[in-house]
Parts: structure tokens; sequence; C-alpha cells
């Protein structure tokens, strides 16, 4: 039983050497037959000009033609598999709702267009003092104070006498003294109108006949007083503002809208406001001025806006938030994470067929959120990198430069190659010429 167990044995182990006899033979077989066809190409050439063939396959297979970037850069060749390693996403060029929010910080300030001063023409004592705080709402032609002054007084007297003398030459048959008479009536009414006499109390002063010992000043205007310097019994002159006005049934607000954000905001735009006065209520309105000057050290624009204040609920000086909501429509648009800007140029980069990403040169128009408008270098459908365009650009460079340095240097190779080539040739011809003058000798 253990003879034929040994046996067995020597059988199994003369298979396995016969098979791994038969499998080393092939492949001396195969590797003959591969050997045996390239072997006249590269027995032609030298070693040296075999190495710089193999090369410049490789160099012509890795190599793609230069993009519209420059000779600087070239356009990379990415296999799936690498793509995935250095993290590249890409997505289609396509037409975008753009919309973004312009947020400014913004202040209530009085309208300036609806603010009056008011400022006497003469000089006088304030008898009767009729409006006597600030904040106090007036309307118009309501009396403010009544002012004694001699001055108007003797003016009024005046006008009175010219009336009585035009009365007295009625009969006179000289037509230039009625004319002469009239025009001293009119120069004394024009001098009253000038010292604040409305054309109503001109002809109550003619009607009664005797002057007044004081005039009363009206509001020009309907609103508030926001400033009062008016007092009873005071010395007045010309010079001197005794009441500011204001109308606040309508409210400006200055906005300070950065730099970045003017582009998008233009006059007539409509605006909400907020204030911390009436959480979860927002007011309406719209800009009204873009001022010409930058705040340097904020680098804000000023920006004006005005709301309509029915109720008098905004008050100067109250702070908010001013909105303006912007909508670009449709335009084409690529994520800013997609661009490379170097400070001269905008750049993208282009995912063709073949793991093949051209660098290509884009201009863009205003940011909206996260997205550049595209107005030129890309057309809608062409796919773009999102993700990993820094690897791509350093190996777009760096491919660049291989592709300078690589075709300076197989020009220098070419022509060390001839000029070794022509040496060897004629090494080789002086040699066959000495060998066939060497003369045979015979060993004795």
């Amino acid at each position: 039983m253990n003879r034929q167990i040994q046996s067995l044995k020597k059988i199994h182990w003369v298979v396995i050497v016969v098979n791994m006899i038969v499998i080393v033979w092939a492949s001396w077989l195969m590797n003959k037959e591969l050997t045996s066809q390239h072997q006249p190409i590269l027995a032609e050439m030298s070693p040296d000009r075999q190495h710089m063939k193999m090369m410049s396959e490789m160099d012509m297979q890795d190599m793609e033609e230069p993009s519209a970037i420059g000779s600087s850069q070239a356009a990379p060749v990415v296999s799936p598999l690498r793509q995935q390693m250095i993290g590249v996403q890409t997505m289609l060029v396509e037409k975008r709702q753009l919309s973004t929010t312009v947020r400014a910080v913004s202040r209530v300030t009085y309208n300036e267009q609806r603010i009056t001063h008011v400022n006497l023409r003469i000089s006088g004592w304030i008898e009767n003092l009729y409006v006597d705080f600030a904040g106090k709402a007036v309307k118009k032609w309501q009396p403010l104070f009544t002012l004694y002054s001699p001055e108007l007084v003797a003016t009024q007297e005046e006008y009175l006498l010219a009336l009585q003398a035009l009365e007295d030459i009625t009969q006179s048959p000289l037509p230039h003294v009625h004319q002469q008479a009239q025009q001293v009536v009119d120069a004394a009414r024009d001098r009253l109108r000038l010292w604040t006499f409305t054309d109503s109390q001109i002809e109550e002063l003619a009607i009664r006949g005797t002057p007044t010992t004081s005039v009363t000043i009206y509001s020009p205007m309907k609103g508030y007083v926001i400033d009062k310097a008016a007092f009873q019994g005071m010395f007045v002159k010309p010079e001197m503002t005794m009441y500011t006005i204001a109308d606040l049934s309508t409210i400006w607000v200055q906005a300070e809208v950065y730099e970045y954000e003017l582009p998008f905001v233009k006059e007539g735009q409509a605006a909400t406001l907020t204030l911390e006065a009436f959480p979860g209520e927002t007011f309406s309105g719209q800009v009204t001025y873009i001022y010409p000057y930058l705040n340097k050290k904020a680098r804000t624009v000023q920006v004006r806006l005005e709301f309509p204040n029915p109720h008098i609920r905004l008050k100067p000086d109250m702070y908010g938030t001013t909105i303006i909501e912007i909508n670009r429509g449709h335009r084409l648009a690529i994520p800013n994470q997609a661009v490379l800007d170097s400070g001269l140029r905008q750049m993208v980069y282009v995912a063709h067929e073949k793991g093949r990403f051209e660098p290509r040169e884009v201009t863009l128009g205003a940011k909206v959120g996260s997205f550049f408008e595209v107005t030129n270098g890309l057309d809608e459908g062409e796919r773009i990198v999102t993700s990993g365009t820094f690897l791509l650009d350093s190996e777009s460079r760096l491919m660049g430069t291989n592709n300078m340095m690589g075709a300076l240097g197989m020009g220098g190779t070419k022509m060390e190659t001839a000029k070794m080539g022509k040496m060897g040739s004629m090494d080789m011809s002086g040699m066959n010429m000495d060998m066939k003058k060497e003369p045979k000798t015979h060993t004795p």
C-alpha cells in the first residue's frame, strides 16, 4: 500500500514539472515573435535615437494644441479616476433668473424741499407771540406773532398820504399830474409788500385810513415748527431766522449702499423700509437720488429715498434698514466658484469629450448673488468646471511650460543628432579606409 502511494506522488510531481516546462517554452516563443517584429526598425537606429523616438511619441500622445489663453497654458487631459480624486465637478452653462437684495443702513431725515425759514425784512419788537414752542403744528397763514416797527408805521403813513394826494388831484386837467401821483401810490404799496404786508392787509389799511402800530406775521406753509428763535418782547433784525417750519407729509431716508452694490441701484426703483420702532411693519417708498460722491472711509454711496408719511409715524433721525429688491431677468450666468480671476483677466475651464479641459477667457458682467453674468466667451449649453479649477489650472500651466521646454529641447536635440550622425559617418568611413589599407599579416 505504501509503495502505491509513493508511486502516485512521483507521477504527480512529474506532471507539475512538465506543465512548468510547457509554460516557459510558450512564453519564450511569444517573446521571440514580438522582438522580431520591432527589431528591424530599432536595429536601424542608434540607442540615443531610439530613446528620442520613444520620448517624442510619448510627448505627442500627451501634448494637446495650445488654447486661446496663450502659449503658457495647455488643455490638460484628465482621466475619470483622476477627476474623481481631485474633485472635479461640472455644470451646464444656462440662462438663469437673477435676483438679489440690497440691504442698507438708513436714517430718516427731513425733506429739504419742504422746509421753510421765517425771516423778517424790517427791525422791530415782538409784541404778541402766538406760536411759542418748537414742535407745534401750524397751518398755512396761521399767525405766528405781531411785530411793532417804527419803520413800518412810517411806510403806512406814506401810503395813506399818497392815496390822499391822488384823491385831491382828481379834478386836475393835467394828465401827467395824475400819472405822477399814481406812481407814488404804487411805490408805497410795493414797499409795504416788501415788508411782508399782504394785499388784504393793504386794502384794510386803505379802508381804515390810519396806520397800525403792529403787523401780524403769518406762517407761509403747513407743517411743524422744528426750530424757534422768537420770544415775547424780543428785538429782532432782518438777518435773524424766527422760525423753521418743515412739512413732514413726505420724508427722506438716507441709505448707505456699499460700493459693489451700486450698479444695481437706479432712480425710480421701489424700496421698503423697516424700523426698530415698528417691528414687523414695512413702509414703501422709492429711490429719488444717488449722490455723486463716495464715503472714503466706509466705501459707501449715499442714496436718497422718499417715503409718504401721512400719519407722521416716520420721524427724523430714526434708524432703520432699507431693502431694495433687484431683478435682472433671465441672463446667461455661471457660479462665482467657476471663475479664476487673475486681476487682468477672468478664465474658466470648459469640459470636452475624453477628459479634455480647455482654459478659456471670458468677459463677465455684474455679480448677482453667487453668480456672474456672462457677456462674452461662453455659449448656452457648454459645460464648465465648478470645482477643482485650481488643480486643473496648475496642471494646465505645467503642461504649457513643459510643451515650450520640450519644443526647444527637441529642436536642440535634432541639431545635435545631425552633427553626431555626420561625425559618426565620417569616423566610420575613415575606419573602413584604414581597415582596407592595413596589410594582411600572417602568423608564422
